[in-house]
């Protein structure tokens, strides 16, 4: 989609979605050990609708979540990105791996300049990511891009209330890590 801006970084490129990442997208959110900290794992219906409602965000709020593909074989291994629904506590950088990629880097590296990307582009003083408090591979990864965990909260997602760590990071702490706010 051209409203998405591409991202590159050294091995990642973040990119806008096309209908050719359908099935990659339903067999990420159709596995079970993925969804295990995000919901119930979805048909290929939901996961269509998903993917609609992903795309959408761009449209809705000028900012979403990318699609992550791999520069050494173009595989879709995931997405990234900045979310904000409505009712949600801020503006949240988020990630999701299909299994396969887990543990070699790929969700820091993608997060890392999803949030650098939140920070050059929105008026925020701060980002956020909701985290399950037994999501320790998703925890790490915030601690990687700088955020510090904060206090616990119920989000409410489809009726239901989820309890989450809100991790965050300011934008003078991104500033002081990535040299951003020096020139």
């Amino acid at each position: 989609m051209d409203m998405i801006p591409r991202l590159e970084t050294r091995r990642l490129i973040l990119r806008g979605w096309q209908a050719a990442d359908f099935d990659g997208f339903a067999a990420i959110y159709g596995d079970a050990d993925v969804m295990r900290f995000l919901g119930p794992v979805q048909s290929r219906s939901d996961a269509w609708n998903g993917l609609a409602r992903t795309i959408g965000h761009w449209a809705l709020r000028g900012y979403g979540t990318w699609a992550v593909e791999r520069k050494a074989d173009h595989a879709l291994i995931g997405r990234v990105g900045l979310i904000n629904p409505e009712g949600w506590p801020g503006l949240e950088v988020g990630w999701t791996l299909a299994r396969a990629h887990w543990g070699h880097g790929f969700a820091s590296e993608a997060a890392s300049a999803a949030l650098s990307y939140g920070f050059l582009t929105q008026s925020v003083d701060r980002l956020i990511s909701c985290i399950d408090p037994g999501n320790h591979a998703s925890q790490a990864v915030a601690r990687r891009i700088g955020e510090q965990k904060g206090p616990r909260q119920d989000l409410v997602v489809g009726g239901q209330a989820h309890p989450v760590d809100i991790w965050s990071i300011t934008r003078a702490q991104w500033e002081r890590r990535s040299g951003a706010g020096q020139g």
